[in-house]
Parts: structure tokens; C-alpha cells; sequence
């Protein structure tokens, strides 16, 4: 595919996506627009419709709100069966994870395309709305058939990114060898110099642990591993000299609430105390994390189910935190003002990071300096 058509085609894309494209070189915009875009498409403008597994990071999100940049997603599986009472994905995901149909054969065909296009490398993400090492994983193999293509087509991406709330796993040994390979970019690699002098690893897994007691897990984590599970899968994966990120991720509102209420006053146990986030900053500190991931738990309104009490008891803490502010409703999900999260929640959390001399990072800004 020459450059000049590429170039045609890469001027009718969405405009919220033009930012991205026009930071680029005349060669590598060409190739993002023949991969990404829709070959044979006749309206004026298009977006990043064209992949079949291998997409674009987040294909709804304006590039000026949220800069993803030029990366890509893995959504290994549909849905979820972690069951999570806060996830954000309930909002779009089917209520019982499934596989994907021909899911091997499509992701063959769009890396034969990055080739094809000869695509510049960039980040890959397993996964932003289903979780790579659920349950599911250890019947089918989605996720290592995915890393095993990673693997073999290392020259088309940069930083390797697992998320996942069952580290057990990533951990087991037919993982880690994986794991292992894909942890630095090969000597011939585009970006491999600029790796090693800012001494960054190809590949790391952001573990989430929002809680250090499993009673609170149990209940807002209902079918996700146990803590000390989890735990001892992360101490594992250190032992293998696997990058960590520790995701303490979502905070919720603790104990005392302003004007002497309390989480009990909205039928909601206390999930998160400062000794609790301790522990688990601690434990990040202990395995050497690259960092600590965090935000400010969301309240969704799920697209296959009425919302649960748990989380109309945690909207009510919400707007009493808010008042006399309104919640901000946004992408199907209502939040904490910033000023208000900020203030209640993130920084007696930060205190906590910066005293244990680790530092902690916005999810989004976690994302986006992901190299």
C-alpha cells in the first residue's frame, strides 16, 4: 500500500482522532491509516473501525480528553467472571464471560496486517474491560495463545501490559517462561536502545488489590481471588524478576464521614481504612513495584442488570459527600466532583505513598506514560 493513498485516507478520519495522526511521520501516519481505518469506506469521515481483536486503545475516547494515543487493547474475552460490583466495563460487557468467536484466527489476521502495513510499534494492553486471568483462561488459553503471537511479532509493539485480578495465573511456570521473553525488546528491535538507556521494561503486570481484608473483598470483589492468594502469586512473580504495578484501585470513602457519620450509617462496611492502605502500600514497597496505580471507585449503572443495593447504598455515601454539589454522571457512570474526591479519599491516600517513598499514579495518567 503506497503512502500517498494512505495519506488520503488518513484525512478522512474522525477529527477527535487528528491529534494522534498528525504528530506523525508522512510513513507511519499511511500505516496507522491502513490499519486502522476502513479501506473501502465512502462517508467523509471515518474512525478507527477496521481491526478485528488488535484495536485501538479505547476507540470512543476523544484524543484531546483522553490522550490513548496510538496503542493497542487485547480484550481477550468477553465479559468478566470476577463479578466486581464497581467495574466500570459492567456498563457495556455482557453479564457472563464467554470467548470470542474465531477469536485465534482474527488476531492471526490483524497481526499479519501490522506486518502488512508495517505499523509502528506501539504499547499492547491485555486488557481494559475483561480481566486475561479469570477462570476462563485456564480452560481455553486465550491470553498465552495472545503473549505466544506477542511474542513472535515483538517488532510491532513496545511495553507488554497485563491487568488482572488472579496473578496465580501468570505466575504458574508455562506463564512466566512467557513472561520472561517478552520482559525486554529484542537487540534489533526499533526501540530497543531507548529501552535500555531509561531502563524500562518491555513487559509488566498491574495487579489489582483494592482491599487487605476479605470480608470487604468478599463483598465488593465477590468471585475474585482471595487476598492472601493474590498475594502470594505477587511475592511469586518477584521471585521471577516479573515488573509489578500494584493496583490499589478503586478507593472508596472510609471512616469518619464529615458531621460524625460513618459508612454504617449507609449500610456499607468500612472497606478501606488508613491501616488497611497501609498494608498494601507496604506490600508494594516490599516487591519492588514500579509504582502504585490508583482512582476513585465509580458508580455504574450496569447495562444487563438493575444496580445492586451495595452500590445504591455507595451512591447515597456519594451524594452525601457531594453535598450540596450534584454526583457527575459521565460514559454511563456517575463520580465524586474532583475537589470532592480529591479532598475525602485521594489525599490522605497519597500521604500514605509518599511517606512509604513510592509513588503513586492516576489510572489515566498511568495509561498514557505507559511507553
Amino acid at each position: 500500500m503506497n503512502i500517498e493513498n494512505g495519506l488520503k485516507l488518513a484525512d478522512k478520519i474522525n477529527p477527535k482522532y487528528q491529534p494522534i495522526f498528525k504528530s506523525l511521520a508522512p510513513e507511519q501516519r499511511a500505516a496507522l491509516a491502513w490499519y486502522f481505518l476502513p479501506h473501502q469506506s465512502r462517508k467523509q469521515i471515518i474512525g478507527v473501525t477496521r481491526p478485528r481483536i488488535l484495536k485501538w486503545y479505547c476507540p470512543f475516547a476523544n484524543q484531546v480528553d483522553f490522550p490513548s494515543g496510538h496503542r493497542y487493547c487485547i480484550n481477550v474475552y468477553s465479559g468478566c467472571g470476577h463479578k466486581c460490583e464497581y467495574c466500570y466495563a459492567a456498563g457495556y460487557e455482557p453479564d457472563q464471560p464467554n470467548c470470542k468467536k474465531t477469536f485465534k484466527n482474527k488476531l492471526l489476521r490483524d497481526l499479519d496486517d501490522l506486518e502488512k502495513f508495517n505499523v509502528p510499534p506501539a504499547p499492547v494492553h491485555l486488557s481494559n474491560s475483561t480481566d486475561p486471568f479469570q477462570k476462563l483462561e485456564e480452560q481455553v488459553g486465550q491470553t498465552r495463545f495472545s503473549l505466544q503471537q506477542i511474542l513472535r511479532y515483538r517488532h510491532y509493539f513496545t511495553s507488554v501490559v497485563l491487568l488482572t485480578k488472579n496473578p496465580s495465573i501468570a505466575a504458574q511456570p508455562q506463564y512466566l517462561e512467557l513472561l520472561q521473553q517478552l520482559r525486554t525488546l529484542p537487540d534489533n528491535h526499533p526501540r530497543h536502545q531507548i529501552f535500555v538507556q531509561q531502563n524500562l521494561p518491555a513487559l509488566r503486570i498491574e495487579i489489582s488489590l483494592a482491599f487487605w481484608q476479605d470480608k470487604p473483598r468478599a463483598i465488593f470483589d465477590p468471585s475474585a481471588p482471595p487476598i492472601k492468594d493474590r498475594i502470594k502469586a505477587i511475592r511469586q512473580l518477584k521471585q521471577a524478576q516479573i515488573p509489578i504495578v500494584l493496583r490499589i484501585d478503586p478507593l472508596l470513602p472510609r471512616n469518619p464521614l464529615p458531621n460524625g457519620k460513618t459508612m454504617a450509617d449507609f449500610d456499607l462496611p468500612q472497606t478501606q481504612s488508613l491501616d488497611d492502605l497501609e498494608q498494601l502500600v507496604k506490600l508494594a514497597v516490599e516487591v519492588n513495584a514500579m509504582h502504585i496505580v490508583y482512582s476513585v471507585a465509580k458508580i455504574v449503572q450496569p447495562r444487563f442488570k438493575p444496580m445492586s443495593q451495595i452500590m445504591k447504598n455507595l451512591k447515597q455515601s456519594y451524594e452525601y459527600l457531594a453535598y450540596p454539589r450534584q454526583l457527575v454522571f459521565r460514559g454511563g457512570s456517575w463520580r465524586l466532583p474532583c475537589e470532592v474526591a480529591h479532598h475525602h479519599i485521594i489525599e490522605p491516600f497519597l500521604k500514605i505513598c509518599q511517606n512509604n517513598h513510592i509513588l503513586a499514579k492516576f489510572c489515566k495518567q498511568n495509561l498514557v506514560e505507559t511507553p
